[in-house]
């Protein structure tokens, strides 16, 4: 049963991530993966939710099932933040390159721990 709650999530996931990655990219003419840098810190946000939720009693394993494995795991992408900050190396960006795993693990570090502390903050 679990498994199809995964399934459910990436399935909605995988699209979200493909359209608001184009949708924010679409929105910034630089070099600098400006989509990808916000679906992965948007999925680092709900996952703390979740697993804030969860831990505080207010949500259930199916949710995190649902939710912070299928929706966040597909929502997120660390194959496309590794392709495209090698992309950037090799094309000469480096410090654009350097700029984007600095930031995107801060701020996907920090969004997380945001949703667990608003998830205490309101779950107890």
């Amino acid at each position: 049963m679990t498994w199809l709650l995964v399934i459910a999530g990436a399935m909605v996931g995988a699209p979200l991530r493909y359209l608001t990655d184009r949708a924010v990219q679409a929105r910034h003419d630089t070099a600098f993966p400006w989509g990808t840098f916000a679906v992965n810190v948007a999925a680092s946000l709900v996952l703390g939710l979740v697993a804030g939720a969860v831990s505080a009693g207010a949500a259930s394993p199916r949710v995190a099932s649902l939710v912070g494995t299928g929706l966040c795991g597909s929502l997120s992408t660390y194959s496309t933040f590794s392709y495209e900050t090698l992309r950037l190396a090799e094309t000469g960006s480096r410090t654009l390159a350097l700029l984007n795993v600095v930031g995107s693990v801060f701020a996907a570090v920090a969004a997380a721990a945001l949703g667990v502390a608003l998830s205490r903050a309101i779950w107890g």
